[in-house]
């Protein structure tokens, strides 16, 4: 630690930090425009100038000099920092002339009005007129894609978008040309960019050059509602706030969440709010003749209860989707037992994790932020960038570090880090098993849905928990066993014990014809043969409502409280947004209601009741925020049922932008689809 005085104040702060670090750390406000805790210094706008006593006579570009760079004074006392000097009010007030010179002035029509660190810094530091009376530059605007929208006459060259595609998102598209007042931000060729993660560069930019094209003009900030929320386009489970105006969800931009996702949210979790209201299901349908109709609640319940009353326990059946809260899990799970059935399953894509053998068999063990801590990485059976971008920036900035050994055992993928090749399938992850220790105090797997997700799911997990414990992944104060999931529910409905009971039925066995009577909780990634009796509960005209012969509307996620259980084991409280469209309710309500027509009355008549019920049954699953630790000996134990194949593996989401009914509903999402499918096809060629 060093010592140093900041405006009058002494403090201690480690050696490495800047100055304008440690002007933070001592209360003082610095102004920025290119400074990003998260980014490479730049030192680009001068904004942050302080004045240094005993340095330099000028001012100091705070961001770029560190504290250990500092001499003491002559008697050796500490540096002395002045944040509020006239000099360094003057360099400020002169930086912020200099920037506004070349600026278009237009705040009225500019969609970061209100939010822009650009208006606001000119508020305190500018000045009534100018001594510039050039003509200002003009700079053509960039094709960046479907969800960047360029203005560039506005930019003020921080860098800050370059920095974060090549450094954070891993994909060196951005740069500048020209110098001076040529100098000009500009894709490479002007081609789209295609990180999963471009969309964070809105947020970062300070000014109003790069904006948000799907949401243009659409309103002000100060005109937004905004809700604190969880995203469920992943398992990771994104700390998100959800601003809306009126009944309409607006945008949605992340929230600081350093365990989960930092202020990282993928372009998905982003821009899918157009799919809130497209193809929604707003009413009750009964099919009738071979055609839905629309109908009341009455009657939707009345035709169910016909058919559940000439239906044995043994031939009714539920499966869970992917974007289910664990309420209304929990309340499909009371109506199933009810009903005397042991056939629910929450695994709709046939994945082979159960809690028989433990919760560390399906958690993200080492938590998510361990992957801070990790000196050795495999990746097993996923595609990481797709299954979950936030997560593989992660990855990558830790493989930055250069103390980190990165490998992948599966598909080859681009994954925007470099990573050793280890092989395609089973027989690859068999070679060690009998591997000798790695030489490595926390090496980590990270087992994808590619893995577990097929016929011999159960032999592969338990090879792979083989090779943990032999490479010594699996030890005492560390656990490197790490499942990742891709359905915002999996990890809920695991804990609930939403798979079948003794003798009961499996999800894609249901489907295929098993039972006569299905209760699917907006389950839209399975395809259930003809035969059955489909109960849908959702939100979207998607595929489990084409198969559906009653469908009751559900909320969507921004349209109800909930709790959700990321990858890590994480119970995280989402908050609704705005209130269901039309005769839409919660789903939980919806099985609640349900539940008292088919004579199996579920003990509780409000969220609280349910919740409560919930607290007394799982007690874990209401710590919000907390990951309570999984016991690994389970691990050890964990035998084969069966024998792995000699297929490879393969990660499930092949289009990343189209993995749920709230995507495919997307014309944003539509429109990145086939962005990534023709650059697919021009790489192909």
């Amino acid at each position: 630690m060093s010592k140093i005085v900041i405006d009058g104040k002494e403090i201690d702060v480690p050696a490495e930090y800047t100055l304008l670090q440690a002007c933070e750390a001592a209360g003082a406000e610095v102004p920025r425009f290119c400074f990003h805790e998260r980014l490479s210094i730049a030192g680009n706008c001068r904004m942050c100038l302080v004045e240094v006593k005993g340095g330099p006579p000028k001012p100091t570009a705070s961001c770029a000099m560190a504290v250990k760079d500092l001499r003491p004074g002559p008697k050796g006392e500490p540096p002395v920092v002045e944040t509020n000097s006239p000099m360094a009010r003057k360099a400020r007030q002169a930086t912020m002339e200099f920037l506004l010179i070349n600026h278009p002035l237009d705040c009225p029509i500019c969609d970061q009005g209100g939010e822009c660190d650009l208006q606001d810094q000119a508020m305190a530091y500018g000045v009534d007129s100018s001594r510039f009376h050039e003509n200002k530059r003009a700079v053509a605007n960039k094709y960046l894609g479907a969800l960047v929208k360029t203005e560039m006459n506005r930019c003020i060259q921080c860098t800050r978008c370059i920095r974060f595609v090549t450094e954070v998102a891993g994909v060196s598209e951005l740069g500048a040309t020209g110098r001076g007042e040529d100098m000009e931000i500009t894709s490479y060729l002007e081609e789209a960019l295609t990180s999963e993660l471009q969309g964070n560069i809105v947020d970062l930019c300070p000014v109003g050059a790069l904006t948000s094209k799907p949401t243009q003009f659409h309103a002000r900030p100060w005109e937004y509602s905004k809700t604190e929320s969880i995203d469920v386009m992943d398992a990771l489970g994104s700390a998100i706030r959800v601003d809306a105006r009126g009944r309409e969800v607006v945008r949605i931009l992340p929230r600081l969440n350093e365990a989960v996702n930092e202020e990282w949210i993928s372009d998905k979790t982003r821009h899918i709010v157009d799919g809130l209201k497209v193809q929604r299901i707003d009413r009750p349908y009964v099919r009738v003749g071979g055609k839905l109709k629309p109908a009341t609640w009455a009657e939707a319940f009345a035709a169910i209860a016909s058919k559940a009353k000439a239906t044995a326990p043994e031939k009714l059946g539920a499966i869970v989707g992917d974007l289910a809260t664990v309420e209304e899990m929990f309340a499909l799970k009371g109506l199933i037992d009810k009903l005397g059935s042991s056939n629910i399953d929450c695994r709709q894509d046939g994945s082979k994790l159960h809690p028989k053998f433990g919760r560390a068999s399906y958690l993200f063990n080492s938590t998510i932020a361990g992957i801070d801590e990790a000196d050795a990485i495999m990746v097993i059976g996923s595609n990481s960038r797709l299954e979950a971008p936030v997560l593989n920036a992660r990855i990558r900035k830790r493989w930055l570090t250069g103390s980190c050994l990165t490998g992948v055992l599966g598909e080859k993928a681009d994954l925007t880090w470099n990573y050793n090749y280890l092989g395609a399938g089973p027989e690859s992850l068999a070679r060690f098993a009998e591997h000798p220790p790695a030489d490595k105090q926390k090496p980590m797997f990270i087992l994808g849905a590619g893995a577990f997700a097929r016929p011999d799911g159960e032999a592969v997990l338990a090879l792979a928990a083989k090779a943990a414990a032999s490479l010594g992944v699996v030890r005492d104060g560390w656990n490197g066993f790490n499942v990742l999931h891709t359905a915002a529910s999996r990890v809920g409905g695991l804990d609930l014990g939403l798979v079948p009971g003794q003798g009961g039925l499996e999800a894609l066995e249901m489907a295929k014809g098993g039972v006569d009577l299905l209760f699917n909780l907006g389950a839209d990634e399975i395809d259930i043969a003809p035969g059955a009796f489909v109960v849908y509960i959702g939100t979207h005209g998607d595929r489990g409502a084409h198969r559906a012969d009653v469908i009751l509307p559900g909320a969507a996620y921004t349209e109800k409280t909930g709790i959700y259980v990321n990858t890590e084991g994480r119970p995280q409280f989402a908050d609704r947004a705005v209130f269901p469209l039309g005769e839409a309710r919660e789903d939980w309500a919806i099985l609640r209601a349900l539940s008292e027509r088919l004579g199996a009355k579920l003990p509780y008549d409000s969220l609280t009741g349910l919740r409560a019920a919930l607290a007394v049954a799982y007690p874990h699953l209401v710590k919000y925020d907390v990951v309570t630790p999984a016991d690994a000996s389970g691990l050890t134990g964990l035998t084969a049922g069966g024998v792995a194949s000699g297929e490879a593996f393969a990660s499930p989401v092949r289009d990343f932008y189209l993995t749920n009914p709230i995507a495919r509903a997307s014309r944003v999402m539509a429109e990145c689809s086939a962005l990534a499918s023709r650059r697919l096809a021009a790489a192909a060629e």
